[in-house]
């Protein structure tokens, strides 16, 4: 009899303990945090596409929305000025590779021969007007000549013996051949015409714009016909990878902002959910932009967070607004 009354006894208190676990368990299971929720936009990196030479805009080949692969060609200039360029700068190579080869090789053996030919002929006419000379100064002194005769004869003589002179150091010239001091200056030469040429050839080939990375045109900015220069933007494109969120946390929530945190992002249809990576935190506080919906509106201090998309599809674009969630 004992043993069951104690049995009635101890199974109201059973029941009074068991509840009271439960209402436990219940109440600091419902006051644990939630699962961190931040909002955010997607942010994709665009890309302004320039050519780096001026001209006229030959062909635009991609519409708006079309997707291209990196390397391929998206726009072309009328080449016909720098085609001409290049031509121009590979004849003024030849000429100095020409004459750099005819510094090396020296004269060939006709040249100093008429060099020879020329220093006899020199020399016979400064014989001839030497003696020419004499004989007028002979003919002054007994009368037969006049002292303009004799100052002629004497100018023809000195000219002459110029004429020698030169004809001899011409001819030693051809004798020794080229100087290293031309042969150095050759070499120069024709290096700055190289570099020259190689100058026209990479203008040629900057009048041809390629696709950086795989992306999607964002904007067709020019036509064909227009003039274009420098840093004068044709396309605008945006990158297919990496695709980012940007979002923002207020200074309580940093302790789950830890760079490689997986996370959840869900766009406003919730139709696609992807998955991410928290890859930067910013280290500088700044006010909540205008452009984040939040859940609250009042201004606060946040930081500034990106989350890379593991893989990203057509369906983000630029700007939408998403929401990133973190695990409890």
């Amino acid at each position: 009899m004992n043993f069951k009354k104690r049995r009635v006894v101890l199974l109201p208190v059973l029941l009074v303990v068991a509840a009271m676990a439960a209402y436990a368990w219940h109440f600091f299971h419902s006051q644990a945090s939630p699962p961190l929720v931040l909002y955010g936009n997607v942010d994709i990196r665009e890309t302004d596409l320039a050519f780096r030479q001026s001209g006229r805009l030959k062909t635009m080949l991609m519409e708006e929305g079309a997707t291209v692969k990196a390397g391929q060609l998206l726009a072309t200039l009328d080449d016909v000025p720098f085609q001409e360029a290049v031509a121009g700068a590979e004849a003024t190579v030849a000429q100095a590779r020409a004459e750099l080869t005819k510094l090396y090789h020296g004269n060939r053996p006709q040249q100093v021969a008429q060099a020879r030919e020329a220093v006899r002929q020199a020399a016979a006419a400064d014989v001839n007007a030497r003696a020419d000379a004499a004989r007028q100064r002979g003919l002054l002194a007994n009368g037969a000549s006049s002292q303009r005769i004799v100052d002629a004869a004497t100018a023809a003589s000195d000219a002459a013996d110029a004429n020698l002179a030169a004809a001899k150091q011409q001819l030693n010239l051809m004798v020794v051949g080229s100087r290293q001091e031309d042969i150095d200056a050759g070499v120069a030469q024709l290096a700055l015409t190289q570099a020259n040429l190689a100058q026209a050839q990479t203008a040629l080939a900057d009048t041809h714009v390629f696709a950086p990375v795989d992306a999607i045109i964002l904007s067709r900015v020019r036509e064909p016909g227009s003039m274009v220069g420098p840093s004068v933007p044709v396309y605008t494109l945006t990158d297919l990878i990496p695709v980012y969120v940007r979002a923002y946390a207020r200074e309580t929530e940093l302790g789950k902002m830890v760079p490689g945190t997986r996370v959840k992002v869900f766009t406003d249809s919730g139709k696609h959910v992807y998955t991410g990576t928290v890859g930067f935190v910013s280290p500088q506080a700044e006010f909540t932009p205008k452009s984040v919906e939040t859940t609250d509106l009042r201004t606060d201090l946040v930081y500034r967070i990106r989350v890379t998309i593991d893989h990203p599809d057509e369906h983000l674009r630029q700007g939408m607004p998403v929401t990133v969630r973190f695990s409890s």
